[in-house]
């Protein structure tokens, strides 16, 4: 299945979010392509802990995880360690992205897997094991769709709380105009 067309960053029709100039210009815009590299790495990383948990390396490499979230959710995505790998030592190689995306949705998607796997670790340190390999499923399946596939569920979740904040409001069809 081909990756979903990505929203450009400089089409204010097609912003996911505010569009605050201000607010855009604090938040670099995303390369979609880097923010698959950090989906495939966080998976891996994801993937790991489930083979090895309830380890105590492992559930280090699950805290490691979740800071990474943490970084991304309040630093937005594009400042991530892995962001900073893709720019790098990735983007030089490849040729300039066909487009980039607004970063709210990438970076309401970081504090998607900010809980679920904070969660995961609460519940493995708390010695819940099956809440906690469940939590860190979840967020494994979330990264390899966005890895595999481009489909990031946490950017998805993002859009849908737009449209219904712009519902609320009384803007009809929300952020992009969408009825439905």
């Amino acid at each position: 299945m081909p990756a979903r067309p990505s929203r450009p960053v400089t089409d204010p029709a097609h912003l996911s979010g505010p569009t605050d100039p201000a607010r855009l210009s604090r938040l670099a815009p995303v390369d979609p392509r880097g923010a698959r590299l950090a989906a495939a790495l966080s998976s891996l990383v994801l993937a790991t802990v489930l083979v090895a948990a309830p380890a105590a390396w492992a559930t280090a490499l699950l805290a490691a995880q979740v800071a990474l979230f943490g970084w991304g959710a309040a630093r937005g995505a594009g400042a991530t360690p892995y962001a900073v790998l893709f720019r790098r030592l990735v983007r030089p190689r490849l040729g300039p992205p066909v487009q980039l995306e607004d970063p709210g949705p990438p970076r309401f998607a970081q504090a998607v897997g900010l809980v679920c796997t904070a969660t995961g670790l609460a519940a493995l340190l708390g010695g819940a094991s099956l809440a906690g390999l469940v939590a860190v499923g979840v967020a494994l399946a979330a990264a390899l769709l966005n890895a595999a596939f481009g489909l990031c569920l946490g950017c998805e979740a993002y859009l849908l709380v737009v449209r219904i904040r712009a519902r609320r409001a009384g803007a009809p069809g929300g952020a992009d105009g969408a009825r439905g």
